[in-house]
């Protein structure tokens, strides 16, 4: 049938080792060239093989020839046809879709590019984790930070409570050298210093010239009202003066001569009171009575000689015995001349009044306690 397709034979040709001629009953048909946009592809046809019907139009091909696509080479088999109710991997009809290449405007599956959605999507759910661990670090890191600052806190109020325990020893170091300070001092003060208190002494303390007898007085007390200074002496030193009926007698010391006055006695205790008009710094009566073995200063003109200074101790208080009162017994020596000196205690304060001394003895003095001169002429 010119035009048409041969009869197909019911069983297949036995094909040549070599291409023979086309019989003459069957024409031959032209190589297929490239296939327009939208128009099926013929399918090529080999010499020998039974030709392949056109797929159905309404079964769907495979893809379409890319109107690009190089035209089918002669010798190369054609896709065999599909049978009833299968696709055709022919070209597709128009208006059936294929799985070719998008056409223009529509999306075409493929790899993402970069930058696409896929990408984005990716660093999008990076971003919270990255986030989620910066945070993590951040929250470790201040929690050290913190961690170190109560270590510190600890440490500097630990440091303060050593400084003020320290402050504290350091203190009561301090105040314990400072009351023993003080102690050394007392002790230092009550230590027997003979020529500290000569020193201190010996300005208050005169020679007592009395008509032919000669003894020693001192300054004793605050000033009196009326001016000038009290002194105490030995009764016995003025006696000749007063029995005399005379009440003037003098005082000399370091080349100078002051009068004095005789106020009032008492021969039974062996005191006088004297009063010059010139001032004086007087001498300080102990409170305390004298015990054994305390240390004494006795201040005296001797012989005449001033400004004699002896030292020794107190050998015994004597209670009073014959109604004289009591007296001092020392071991200091004196002489003739001594008399109403006064015996001073290593705190430069008069605790008695130098009387007499024991004939034919060594080192057996006595002395009338200042007690007993205070409280008979209201003096101290």
């Amino acid at each position: 049938m010119p035009g048409g397709f041969a009869a197909q034979p019911t069983t297949a040709p036995i094909q040549p080792t070599t291409a023979p001629a086309p019989p003459a009953s069957v024409p031959l048909q032209p190589v297929p060239g490239p296939a327009f946009a939208g128009q099926p592809a013929a399918a090529p046809t080999h010499p020998g093989l039974p030709i392949s019907a056109p797929a159905h139009p309404a079964q769907p091909t495979s893809a379409p020839v890319h109107p690009t696509s190089a035209p089918a080479h002669p010798g190369q088999p054609v896709a065999a046809p599909t049978y009833p109710g299968q696709p055709i991997s022919g070209p597709a009809y128009p208006g059936q879709p294929t799985a070719g290449p998008a056409l223009p405007g529509q999306p075409a599956p493929g790899p993402a590019y970069p930058g696409g959605a896929a990408g984005g999507t990716g660093r999008g759910r990076r971003l919270p984790v990255v986030a989620l661990v910066l945070a993590g670090v951040l929250a470790v890191v201040a929690g050290v930070q913190a961690y170190q600052i109560h270590r510190l806190d600890d440490r500097l109020a630990a440091t303060d409570r050593r400084l003020a325990d320290a402050q504290g020893a350091d203190g009561s170091r301090l105040d314990g050298l400072e009351k023993r300070a003080e102690a050394l001092e007392k002790q230092a003060g009550s230590a027997f210093n003979p020529e500290a208190v000569a020193s201190a002494v010996l300005p208050s303390v005169f020679r007592v010239s009395a008509g032919q007898f000669t003894g020693t007085a001192f300054a004793i007390g605050k000033p009196p009202s009326g001016g000038g200074t009290m002194l105490l002496t030995n009764f016995h030193v003025v006696e000749s003066v007063y029995d005399g009926g005379g009440r003037r007698v003098f005082l000399e010391r370091t080349g100078q001569r002051f009068d004095a006055t005789i106020v009032k006695v008492d021969k039974d205790k062996d005191l006088a009171q004297l009063r010059t008009t010139a001032r004086f710094t007087g001498l300080v009566a102990a409170r305390t009575p004298v015990k054994s073995g305390q240390q004494i200063v006795v201040v005296g003109a001797p012989l005449g000689l001033q400004d004699s200074v002896t030292t020794g101790v107190v050998s015994a208080f004597r209670p009073d015995e014959g109604g004289s009162g009591p007296v001092i017994q020392f071991d200091a020596p004196i002489n003739p001349g001594n008399s109403g000196g006064p015996v001073i205690n290593g705190s430069k304060e008069v605790v008695g009044i130098a009387t007499a001394k024991a004939r034919d003895a060594e080192g057996i003095g006595l002395a009338v306690p200042i007690k007993t001169a205070c409280d008979t002429f209201t003096l101290c």
